[in-house]
């Protein structure tokens, strides 16, 4: 204790303070520092477990994107046209994002789906028999009220009025497995002992371009696809024949899908057809609307036994 006496203005204050007491030094021991070592490691593993926790809540947020391959029986920008809205409505209808897809080529389409790249597909009726084999696409929808017929297209100012008239000639095509637009016409123009050679071009749009400019006398093409070309070729050309129908093409989905996403998805698909909406959608594929697909529906297809299947 100390004391300290000041005058201030003529009073006496006595000072008196108390000398506060310190505080004795306390050493830590190794058991203190081992708790605190156990505290640290506990607080880091929990804040990597929440770490842990908000990348997964992250990741769930960036929801996964299914590819839907289309067929490039024409351009892909008339492809985008077609397909790009109607993908976009069918996401929305479905709750799963759909990415469009397509190839370069039907050959190059072919091997893509013998490799399994795409999630869903849109493909011929002679890919959909190979490819549900192997690596196993499974049906899922189809066009309503359609069924798929070969064409031959000519010049329509050519002089040729019968497919007899083709015997000796080089005919477009857009792929060797390009079903009813080569497939099924190169196996009728056999049957009738025709003599003809075939040039592949690639795509449909391709084959009509080709015989409009008048590099070939004929071409195989399909209905669908003759519609849709742009009417300055269209109108240059004529149909000379018509094959017998067939199952139309196939909306498959790979097996690696779950059931649920794929479910979905064909839902959607159908249920375009009763949205006033989406006609227009319908309306650029010059098709209806889409139905409910089985695999046999497909068995007038294998029934033809055309070829082998396309492998990897």
């Amino acid at each position: 204790m100390f004391s300290n006496i000041q005058i201030v203005d003529g009073v006496t204050e006595n000072l008196t303070k108390q000398k506060p007491a310190e505080k004795p030094l306390v050493l830590k021991g190794k058991r203190y520092w081992a708790q605190r070592k156990v505290q640290l490691k506990a607080t880091l593993l929990l804040l990597c477990l929440l770490l842990v926790v908000l990348f997964s809540l992250n990741a769930q947020a960036v929801q996964k994107t299914y590819s839907f391959g289309i067929v490039p029986q024409q351009s892909a920008t008339r492809l985008v046209e077609q397909w790009g809205p109607l993908l976009d409505a069918v996401s929305l209808a479905s709750g799963y994002p759909l990415t469009f897809k397509t190839a370069p080529s039907i050959p190059e389409f072919e091997q893509r789906l013998a490799n399994g790249d795409y999630d869903f597909a849109y493909m011929n009726p002679y890919h959909y028999q190979v490819f549900s084999a192997n690596p196993g696409y499974q049906a899922l929808a189809k066009s309503k009220d359609k069924t798929l017929q070969g064409i031959l297209v000519v010049r329509a100012d050519s002089e040729i009025q019968n497919i007899a008239q083709l015997s000796g000639d080089t005919l477009a095509f857009p792929a060797p497995q390009a079903f009813a637009a080569s497939v099924v016409i190169r196996g009728y123009l056999a049957q009738q002992q025709l003599d003809f050679k075939s040039k592949y071009v690639g795509s449909h749009d391709s084959v009509y371009r080709a015989v409009a400019a008048g590099l070939y006398p004929a071409g195989g093409g399909i209905p669908r696809t003759f519609a849709s070309i742009d009417p300055a070729i269209s109108k240059q050309l004529r149909i000379l024949w018509t094959s017998a129908g067939f199952t139309p093409h196939a909306i498959a989905v790979h097996p690696r899908v779950a059931p649920a996403v794929s479910s979905a998805v064909q839902q959607a698909l159908i249920g375009l057809a009763e949205q006033p909406d989406d006609q227009p959608l319908l309306a650029e594929l010059n098709i209806d609307g889409f139905v409910s697909a089985k695999d046999q529906d497909w068995d007038d297809v294998r029934q033809l036994n055309i070829g082998t299947p396309i492998t990897k």
